[in-house]
């Protein structure tokens, strides 16, 4: 299968040595590496009462002083993220599916950003946003891996200390709105990888101002090198940098489900945060609302389903909603993600790459302390090379198109099987060259799974124009495959 990549590559990895399987011998024996801290005591802990204040540095910009906590807000669209919140929006959506079919609800989905939202796919559950106050906060932390004890020192710890110094804290501010969100350093010359709708603020702006925070303290402005609403990536560069530590990446089609997670990035403003899990799901897809994403004209469409949830913003109702969505394939993991890690890292057992962290799922409510849930999503680390690749190249990504338009079989009365329903090729379309018909039920796509339309597109999506591949649907109640030329998808 050939995929449309660009020529320029993010500057190689430096070699490191792998993660000790004994590191807590290997600590012993010799000086921890740079980047790690070992102090005379353990710090005091952060007072009860409160979020916890900025320590060793005054407030950043686009700071109050001190974080607080993310809420669920009320049932307005409209607002740029990042402005005052105020409760979710009634309750979860649930659905009706014929034979077999679950019943989703109480399900929120949210953009793992401060200020920013999600919706869940396939069955489609509600969206809601976790908001900070007026203006993003961003709480400093450690600027290193703390070790208060090199003779006990786990895999976990010797993870974290290869790869926070690759993960940066983002903040945005255009207009009347701010957020603050993570990055991944692809080179030591500044390139780095978040969620478009970090810096854009979902789609409100074009133009934030952009401040980028290192693991050890350095502060850098960055420019936007380009965006992929599609699959909700950018890359930025930060001005004048030099000497940063790249990020290395692993292959996410190797990933098994319950390898070992780590996330890290600045979830609530909280820099140099790491949490430890596993790989829940793989081949999971989720739609979103964004108002970001772009008016994709001849896509494929979804016919036949309950449009996604869209954006709250907390600013009284309003009827700008977000139109559009995107429909994206993701890694499922446990390990805890919360407002802020949007364009954080997710690593495996090596300290490599597997995915940047994109979306949450939330319990409903209207708790001010709505967060992690164990069910977090991160864009596979495959698609991310991808994407960051063409867009540093060209400041643009190519996606492919099946052209058809498809609804899940779910929703068609006399399916009876799970996949994405074809109701119509288009003329001329790839999928009509490659002999698919109106009534074809997709079912596998290059060897994933497709259990409704939603999967489908994801992994339409997921490739560059002009890619090769593989189907395997039911038509008369038969399996067959078929050969299919990706087109391109005008945006």
């Amino acid at each position: 299968m050939s995929e449309n990549t660009s020529d320029r590559q993010p500057e190689d990895v430096p070699a490191t040595p792998p993660v000790p399987e004994t590191p807590a011998a290997a600590a012993a024996q010799h000086t921890p590496p740079a980047g790690w801290h070992v102090p005379p005591r353990p710090a005091p802990p952060t007072p009860a009462s409160g979020a916890p204040y900025p320590v060793g540095a005054g407030a950043s910009f686009g700071s109050t002083g001190h974080p607080t906590q993310p809420t669920l807000p009320l049932g307005d669209g409209g607002r740029g993220y990042g402005e005052t919140p105020a409760a979710a929006q009634g309750t979860a959506a649930s659905i009706k599916r014929k034979s077999g079919a679950v019943r989703v609800a109480g399900l929120l989905v949210a953009a793992a950003v401060v200020g920013g939202a999600a919706g869940l796919g396939g069955a489609y559950a509600g969206v809601s946003l976790f908001q900070p106050a007026s203006t993003a906060t961003t709480a400093t932390g450690p600027t290193s891996v703390t070790v208060n004890d090199t003779d006990d020192v786990n895999q976990t710890t010797a993870i974290a200390a290869k790869v926070v110094p690759s993960v940066v804290t983002i903040e945005a501010a255009g207009g009347a709105g701010s957020g603050t969100g993570s990055g991944v350093i692809l080179s030591s010359d500044g390139y780095v990888v978040t969620n478009t709708h970090v810096v854009t603020l979902d789609g409100a702006t074009g133009d934030a101002a952009i401040r980028v925070t290192t693991s050890d303290g350095r502060v850098f402005d960055a420019e936007i090198v380009g965006t992929d609403p599609l699959y909700d990536l950018a890359v930025i560069r930060l001005q004048d940098a030099d000497g940063l530590t790249p990020i290395e990446f692993a292959d996410s089609s190797d990933l098994n489900v319950g390898d070992e997670t780590t996330a890290v990035g600045a979830p609530l403003g909280l820099s140099n945060t790491v949490t430890t899990g596993i790989v829940s799901a793989l081949n999971r897809s989720i739609e979103i609302a964004s108002s970001a994403a772009p008016d994709e004209g001849d896509a494929d469409e979804n016919q036949g389903e309950a449009p996604p949830f869209s954006f709250d913003f907390g600013q009284g109702q309003q009827s700008g909603q977000p139109a559009e969505s995107i429909k994206i394939a993701v890694i499922q993991t446990d390990a805890a993600i919360n407002p802020g890690n949007s364009g954080g890292a997710l690593v495996d057992s090596q300290g490599r790459l597997i995915g940047v962290n994109v979306a949450i799922a939330s319990a409903g409510g209207t708790s001010s302390t709505q967060g992690n849930i164990g069910v977090g999503f991160a864009i596979p680390s495959d698609i991310v090379q991808r994407v960051t690749d063409e867009l540093i190249e060209n400041g643009s990504a190519t996606h492919g198109l099946l052209g058809a338009n498809v609804q899940s079989s779910a929703y068609v009365d006399d399916a009876d099987i799970t996949g994405a329903y074809i109701a119509e090729v288009t003329a001329g379309g790839a999928a009509e060259a490659a002999g698919l018909r109106a009534g074809d039920i997709v079912t596998e796509f290059n060897g994933v799974p497709i259990t409704d339309s939603v999967d489908l597109t994801a992994q339409v999506r997921a490739l560059a124009a002009g890619s090769e591949v593989s189907l395997t649907y039911v038509r008369d109640g038969r399996d067959a495959t078929a050969d299919v030329t990706l087109g391109e998808l005008e945006q």
